[in-house]
Parts: C-alpha cells; structure tokens; sequence
C-alpha cells in the first residue's frame, strides 16, 4: 500500500494558486511504514504572490520563473506521477483538495483531523507543534525550512506513521470523513456543520484569518448553499 503525503504554498488571497506542491510517500513495508524523500515542484501563477503568503514561505518571484504555469490540472498531473496511490494525506486535507477538483474525489486522510482524535492531550495540532510534541527526530536538512513544501510533507508524513502505529488505515481514512471541528475561536469544539453561517461568513471578510481557515469556512458555505439548492429544487 502506497500514501502519497502532499503539502502546497500558495499565492494567498481570493483566488489564491498553487506556487509549490511537494509530496512524500509512505509505503508498507515489512514491520511498518518506510518514508520516501521528499519531492517538490515550483508552479507559476498567473497572479501575483500575496505578502501576507511570501511571509509565511518566502518563495521569491525568481524561483518561479520558468516554472509550469500554476493549474488544477497540472498540479494533479505532478501529484499522480508515478505507480499508483491507494490514498493521498494532507496535516489539512480540506485545504489541498480545495485546489484539486478531481483528485479531491479519491480517498484522502486528515493528519489534522486525525491527530485530534487519536491525541486529545496535544498541545496543538500544527504539524510543526506535533513534530515537537512527538518528539520526532527529523534530519533538519529535509525537515526544514518549514513552511515549504517538501520539508512540510516531510514533517506530515512522520506524524502520519506516528499515526499508523495504532490506527489503521481505514480508520483513518473513516475519521477524515466524519465532521471536523473548529479549533479557535467562541465556537470552538463545535463541528463544523453546526456553525452558524453569520459566523462564516464573518470568517471571509477577516483579513487576517489564515488560509486554512478560509478554506473550511468556504467549503461549508459551499455545501450549505448545494444542499439548499437541492432541496429547494425537490419542492
């Protein structure tokens, strides 16, 4: 069995791109789980790099020149490379799979989602603060920078085996498809289905609200207004 580990730094912003994905796998093997080096790919946007995103990455505009134009498609063409992945795994899979039409359809397990059920006393469920929490002893050459694509699918992936070491797959594959919880905030602990959608939107219009935050916040404003489509078509 093969998972395939994805991490993306982004443009930031409405309308945000893909500027870097990078993925590591993580395969069975005997006694375990073995972790593949990390592999990465620069993606030029058709927009411009927000500061608040070149804050948190510094990926400067000249490492993306030349790069392939930043696309849905051509992100999932790098990401499907190779044999074939019985699952992809994201610390925040609603995030990646808001860029990713198609493969957001195929199975995907939460490290973040995951990680709260299988450790309700962490202190945090950043991968960075479950690296430290973890104590996993990473070579700093591959784990960092931090923020950056392969060292960030590096770090998941470490968690993901941590994971794996009590849970199984179809576990973790099941927890990432019951409701996540909102982590901050006055309605912290609460799913988020039962947010209420003043609230969300409020979300939207906050400046400095992190992407993926947006990103749970505009997938739940999405599915509210499909199911009301539907059942407003069903009368």
């Amino acid at each position: 069995m093969r998972l395939r580990v994805v991490d993306f730094e982004t443009t930031g912003a409405e309308g945000s791109e893909v500027i870097e994905a990078g993925f590591v796998d993580v395969e069975r093997c005997e006694g375990g789980w073995r972790i593949g080096e990390p592999q990465s790919q620069f993606f030029s946007p058709s927009g411009v790099v927000g500061v608040q995103a070149r804050a948190v990455h510094h990926i400067p505009d000249a490492a993306l020149q030349g790069a392939p134009r930043s696309s849905p498609e051509a992100v999932e063409r790098y990401l499907t490379q190779g044999e074939g992945v019985d699952a992809h795994v994201a610390h925040n899979a609603v995030f990646e799979c808001s860029f990713l039409p198609r493969l957001a359809k195929s199975p995907w397990i939460c490290t973040a989602k995951t990680a709260r059920r299988a450790w309700p006393q962490a202190p945090g469920y950043s991968n960075q603060v479950l690296r430290y929490w973890l104590e996993l002893n990473l070579d700093p050459t591959v784990a960092l920078p931090a923020h950056r694509a392969g060292p960030d699918a590096y770090v998941t992936a470490h968690i993901l085996q941590n994971l794996l070491q009590t849970e199984t797959v179809a576990t973790l594959l099941e927890w990432t498809t019951q409701p996540a919880v909102v982590s901050f905030g006055k309605h912290k602990g609460r799913p988020w289905d039962e947010v209420p959608s003043a609230y969300l939107h409020w979300m939207m219009g906050e400046q400095d609200m992190s992407e993926h935050r947006l990103a749970a916040a505009r997938r739940e404003l999405d599915r509210r207004a499909t199911d009301l489509a539907i059942h407003e078509a069903a009368q």
